[in-house]
């Protein structure tokens, strides 16, 4: 990436260091860690990080911006459509990177954002250490307190796509705690802490590197405030420690990172001159590679193709048909679109389950002799439903499989941009070995249903354990489905050949969700408009 152009109030080095002013007595011993002053600038590679334990809004006085970060969204082939852009925010210890970070991210205001801290990937210590901790005789501030493999190992899974697992870190008992977070990707990513440019590896996954600096009165001023009053510290403690530990590791390990930033901001959240420029130069780089879902793409994609193997259509039987009729007819009654909607529901699920595997077992009568039968094989089934139409069908499963646990997932259209978007997932624990039971009464272009998918695989699923349940679908989802991801089974009761110009299913059922619930759609909802 090029260097911005300079503003008034902004300092700006070249990428990979400038001149001989960064150097330090300290540089021998970093040499393992960032480039040489002069080594040759590799290959940039693009990438995305997360979040710390705050909440996951960042509320402005134009958007709510979702900082706990959503997965990426996929085009046709079920693929990642853009990597994320990822900043890089370095500095002393209390220097304002949290609060410039935020500053940037409500000047962006784009929707979807990650702020991913160093402070999270502390080493876990030992008993000794622990003491040390205790006694402020541990180094916090060296290379080495940080878990730059398990950092590097996260960013890199994000910037497949995968959503990851971070550690929250509690400062108080110098520990991380029992539960970790788990995050995805965003628009923009922003990585902060004190070694951010600390690591070759790391270098190469930003995008962007911003150097925070502050004057080391008012950072001394920041911790001793933070530490006392948010971390229970007594000020002794915290003197002893900044002189110990936190001076000396600025002076060695961090200031000489500032030359590999490109852009220096002096005075930290003061500089709004540099975050100005900042916000210019990200807004320009997002609008290069600006995130659409590809309708036309979608419906374009497999037309004329025969319906996949992977789908497998409930028979229509003279009873089957008969309930489709009533349920597609417009002049139906709420209570009876219900009544045979749940009853077309228990068929779809009952065949579902037939296809799940089976192994030969012998159980005995209670007449004495053996029976020669069959028992399910896997692990446990557990049900995903696609909010809002999706949950009408988990009655239907939890009458035919007992205990089984329910996870959920909201996909709502942006009225503005077409494209579907993450708002909600709650998952049980341990799902990666399950059979997953994904269900949404109708899919149209497969868009939402896609995405549903894709959520399942970041949590482990495999592929081939996942069984996508419809009650009616388009063929143009069908193949969507079946072409990003050929090992899902999709299952439905019917498929009708075409979708209008709105993306609805043709001839169709109309919206199920306004339907079933007795409810007007508001107009980003993506019940019918982006079935699944």
């Amino acid at each position: 990436m090029s260097s911005p152009p300079a503003y008034a109030g902004v300092g700006i080095s070249g990428c990979w260091g400038l001149g001989d002013e960064g150097s330090t007595s300290g540089a021998e011993s970093l040499d393992r860690l960032y480039p040489a002053v002069g080594a040759a600038r590799p290959p940039r590679k693009r990438t995305t990080s997360q979040c710390k334990s705050e909440p996951p809004l960042l509320r402005t006085s134009k958007r709510t911006i979702y900082t706990a970060g959503r997965p990426p969204w996929y085009n046709e082939h079920g693929t990642q459509s853009k990597e994320a852009f990822v900043i890089g925010l370095g500095g002393g210890s209390a220097s304002g990177k949290t609060t410039v970070a935020r500053m940037i991210i409500e000047a962006l205001d784009v929707p979807w954002v990650v702020l991913l801290s160093m402070d999270s990937f502390y080493k876990v210590l030992t008993k000794q250490q622990q003491e040390q901790a205790a006694s402020n005789d541990f180094n916090f501030d060296h290379p080495d307190a940080f878990d730059f493999d398990l950092i590097i190992s996260t960013l890199k899974k994000l910037k497949q796509g995968k959503s990851v697992t971070i550690p929250i870190y509690d400062f108080t008992t110098h520990s991380r705690k029992k539960e970790w977070k788990t995050l995805y990707g965003a628009n923009v990513i922003i990585f902060e802490g004190i070694m951010a440019f600390a690591d070759k590896e790391l270098l190469e996954l930003l995008d962007m590197k911003i150097f925070v600096d502050t004057d080391s009165d008012i950072r001394l001023v920041r911790r001793l405030r933070r530490d006392i009053g948010e971390r229970g510290r007594d000020i002794e403690g915290v003197i002893k420690q900044y002189n110990k530990f936190v001076k000396p590791a600025f002076d060695q390990y961090i200031q000489p990172t500032m030359r590999l930033a490109d852009i220096v901001v002096p005075r930290g959240s003061g500089n709004t001159v540099a975050i100005d420029l900042i916000v210019q130069h990200v807004h320009s780089q997002l609008e290069e590679r600006k995130l659409r879902w590809d309708m036309a793409a979608l419906a374009s994609a497999h037309q004329c193709h025969p319906l996949p193997r992977t789908l497998s259509v409930l028979k229509s039987t003279p009873q089957v048909r008969g309930m489709h009729t009533i349920i597609r007819d417009k002049e139906t009654s709420r209570d009876e679109f219900i009544f045979y909607s749940k009853r077309l529901m228990r068929l779809l699920i009952e065949h579902a389950l037939s296809l799940l595997p089976f192994r030969s077992c012998t159980v005995q009568t209670p007449q004495g002799e053996d029976y020669e039968g069959r028992s399910y094989s896997g692990k446990q089934i557990t049900g995903v439903s696609i909010l809002r139409a999706g949950e009408t069908m988990e009655p239907a499963l939890r009458a035919v499989c007992k205990d089984v646990r329910i996870g959920t997932i909201l996909i709502q259209t942006n009225s503005n941009t077409g494209e579907p978007e993450l708002h909600y997932l709650r998952l049980p624990k341990d799902i990666s070995e399950d059979h997953v039971i994904l269900m949404d009464c109708t899919v149209s272009t497969g868009a939402a249903a896609m995405m549903a998918v894709r959520v399942l695989l970041d949590h482990d699923v495999p592929e081939d354990k996942i069984f996508l349940l419809s009650l009616l679908m388009a063929e143009m989802g069908v193949h969507s489905v079946a072409y990003a991801f050929p090992q899902v089974k999709i299952i439905t009761t019917a498929v009708d050949k075409k979708v209008n110009n709105l993306f609805r299913i043709i001839p169709g059922i109309g919206n199920f969700g306004d339907r079933y619930f007795g409810t007007d759609a508001p107009p980003d909802w993506s019940d019918d408009t982006l079935d699944t």
